[in-house]
């Protein structure tokens, strides 16, 4: 039994037939995949969190996980151009680590995934509703789910669906709407830039740590902190692992994915770095902090209506693309581990056009019931315990390939990989332990539950032999 908890797959996995992905896929539309993921959310709201959790010294939050997701992506890019099949962390994993570690990763990113597509569209729903609402002439309640007390969060579900059904109808397709999407995304930050930054005081950024470096729990019971913030707003930073499951689907691997992993993160850190300087210095953070909407907030505070309803409509029109890239990647998790055998095998069939359509409907369903029933905001952290994990995971098997097989192609190698990887492990481990405590329970409750499954089901029936 202990060995085939441990067997490994092959390094060079072929697929064929009716379980082929289809390659449409060049290095624009991944760094626009990329992009879409990371800009979302996280910076158009968790900036408020993050200032209220750090104060002026939320720069340093953005800075560290930052730091922490940059060499993440280095350790991913080495990996997805080693073995560039669909799966990501989970696949890196059953080849170097074996298999009941890569089902854990799996399980983990089934997690992260799933609450990230739910979330972001519940969040684009609280943009959306009332827009919504006014237009068809229905009272608001209609359009609330069950944290605004109502029943169901009918907006969420249907940019699900609409969304669900552009996947439906190729891959390149809905990467080149993608692209578009986020061009629209990157201008209303730039503009945001644009307007506070002329505004900047020094004086706003006294005092600069006003609840130190670690996580630590304040007279009102709150953890706070640099580092509790960093925590938090590790999850406006990934989105970049989306990009290592579309490896199977790129036409130039070696090149495509590290151009795409690695462009998009650089990315995104000089864009949320410039974006918080501008934020912090052009307000007092206890103006903005623990807003909703932190952005726009500034913008009206600077005399900018105008332009915040800009920020909001732009989030309307572009926050999909965050939804449209988690939803991507959480189907090529379920599709490979179905295709394993590890989730029934018949969900890995895929259409003509190279379309995996039964395991896009059936993530359509498991994420419509979240976003559309069951209230998110006390288990949104839990997205972050599961990237974390994943992003440990792809660090250790990095540097296990590096020992194991150190003359084995890669198009892309990591910068001083015994620096990238242990960074990235122990970054992720203290990140992991500043989340909160709840959180920290209910993952390992999660996790529980996953392997019971794999006892159960995966195990025996896992797709490979001993290697």
């Amino acid at each position: 039994m202990t060995a085939s908890l441990l067997r490994r797959k092959p390094l060079h996995v072929e697929s064929g037939g009716e379980r082929r992905l289809a390659r449409t896929l060049g290095w624009p539309h991944l760094v626009a995949l990329g992009v879409g993921a990371i800009v979302g959310t996280g910076i158009l709201t968790l900036i408020g969190v993050g200032a209220g959790k750090a104060g002026p010294a939320v720069i340093l939050s953005f800075a560290i996980a930052g730091t922490i997701c940059a060499c993440a992506a280095l350790a991913y890019a080495e990996m997805a151009t080693a073995i560039p099949v669909s799966g990501s962390a989970y696949t890196y994993s059953y080849v170097v680590l074996g298999e009941l570690p890569a089902w854990i990763v799996g399980w983990s990113l089934i997690l992260e995934y799933s609450l990230v597509v739910s979330a972001v569209a519940v969040g684009w729903s609280g943009y959306a509703a009332p827009l919504l609402a006014r237009w068809l002439g229905v009272p608001m309640a209609l359009m609330q789910g069950p944290e605004a007390g109502g029943i169901v969060n009918l907006p969420a579900i249907g940019i699900i669906v609409v969304v669900a059904g552009l996947l439906l109808r190729g891959t390149r397709e809905s990467a080149t709407l993608n692209a578009v999407l986020v061009l629209v995304k990157i201008a209303a930050l730039i503009v945001f830039v644009a307007c506070a930054l002329p505004a900047f005081e020094a004086a706003h950024l006294e005092p600069f740590s006003p609840f130190g470096f670690s996580k630590s729990v304040q007279a009102d019971g709150v953890e706070r902190g640099i580092m509790a913030a960093a925590a938090i707003i590790f999850f406006a930073f990934y989105g970049f692992d989306a990009i290592a499951t579309a490896a199977e689907e790129t036409r130039n691997p070696g090149r495509d994915l590290t151009i795409g992993i690695v462009g998009s993160m650089l990315a995104c850190v000089l864009i949320y770095v410039a974006v918080a300087v501008a934020a912090v210095g052009a307000v007092a953070y206890t103006r903005f902090a623990d807003s909703p909407e932190p952005l726009a907030l500034i913008l009206r505070e600077l005399g900018r209506p105008r332009v915040a309803h800009y920020l909001a409509a732009s989030a309307v029109i572009a926050l999909p693309t965050v939804i449209l890239a988690f939803f991507y990647g959480q189907s090529r998790i379920f599709f490979t581990m179905a295709r394993d055998g590890m989730l029934p095998e018949r969900l890995a069939r895929v259409s003509s056009r190279g379309t995996p359509v039964r395991i896009t409907l059936f993530t359509a369903a498991i994420v419509v019931v979240l976003a559309g029933f069951i209230p998110l905001s006390q288990l949104a952290a839990l997205a972050n315990a599961g990237t974390l994990a994943a992003f440990i995971a792809v660090a250790a098997c990095m540097l296990v390939m590096r020992a194991r097989a150190p003359d084995a192609p890669r198009t892309f190698r990591a910068p001083a990989p015994w620096v990238i990887g242990p960074v990235t492990i122990l970054g992720c481990g203290y990140l992991f332990f500043s989340l909160p405590s709840q959180t920290q329970f209910w993952f390992v409750i999660w996790n529980a539950l996953g392997v019971a499954f794999y006892l159960l089901y995966g195990r025996r029936r896992a797709g490979i032999a001993d290697v």
